[in-house]
C-alpha cells in the first residue's frame, strides 16, 4: 500500500519536533541534528522536516511513497501519463535514505516526489527536488539542495 509523503522546511527543528510529536501522539521514527521523519500509520503518511532559512519554510514537496518495485512501477505509469515533463532521478541518496525517484511538477508548480525506499544513509545526501527540463521554464523551481526544489541544466 502506498503512503503519501510531505517534506515541511523549518527553522527551529527541536520546537517542531515537539509540535509534530504532540500532534502525531509519537516521536519521530529518525531523528538527525538537521532531520527528522514521522513514518505514520494513521494517516498513513511519511511526514518529515529539515532545516531550512526562514524563507525557505513551510511545504516543501509532497509524494507517493511505494512500498515495492511493483507499486513504483504503477506510479511511474500514472506520472508518464500526466501532462507534464517528469524527471527521472534514479537512485540517489537523500534525507538519510537510498532511494530510486522521479519528480513532476503540477500545473502550479508544486513539487511532487515518486519514491521507493531502497536502504538508510548516514549522510543527508544532494539528490533533486522537483526538478523539471529546462524546456518547461514555466513550471521549473529554483535551485537549491536536496529536499528544496531543484532546477537542471538539462535532462538526458
Amino acid at each position: 500500500m502506498k503512503r503519501l509523503h510531505v517534506h515541511v522546511g523549518v527553522n527551529d527543528l527541536n520546537r517542531s519536533i515537539q509540535f509534530y510529536s504532540q500532534l502525531f501522539a509519537a516521536a519521530p521514527t529518525v531523528t538527525k541534528n538537521d532531520y527528522a521523519k514521522w513514518m505514520l500509520d494513521d494517516p498513513r503518511v511519511n511526514f518529515a522536516i529539515s532545516v531550512r532559512p526562514a524563507e525557505s519554510t513551510g511545504v516543501r514537496h509532497l509524494g507517493i511513497q511505494a512500498e515495492n518495485k511493483d507499486e513504483l512501477a504503477e506510479v511511474y505509469a500514472r506520472l508518464e501519463a500526466a501532462d507534464a515533463p517528469v524527471f527521472e532521478e534514479g537512485q540517489t541518496t537523500c534525507c538519510y535514505a537510498k532511494s530510486e525517484k522521479s519528480w513532476i511538477n503540477d500545473p502550479q508548480g508544486v513539487a511532487w516526489e515518486t519514491f521507493y525506499t531502497t536502504g538508510e544513509s548516514t549522510t543527508y545526501g544532494g539528490g533533486s527536488e522537483g526538478a523539471a527540463p529546462e524546456s518547461d521554464a514555466a513550471t521549473k523551481p529554483a535551485a537549491t539542495s536536496c529536499c528544496g526544489p531543484r532546477a537542471l541544466d538539462s535532462v538526458t
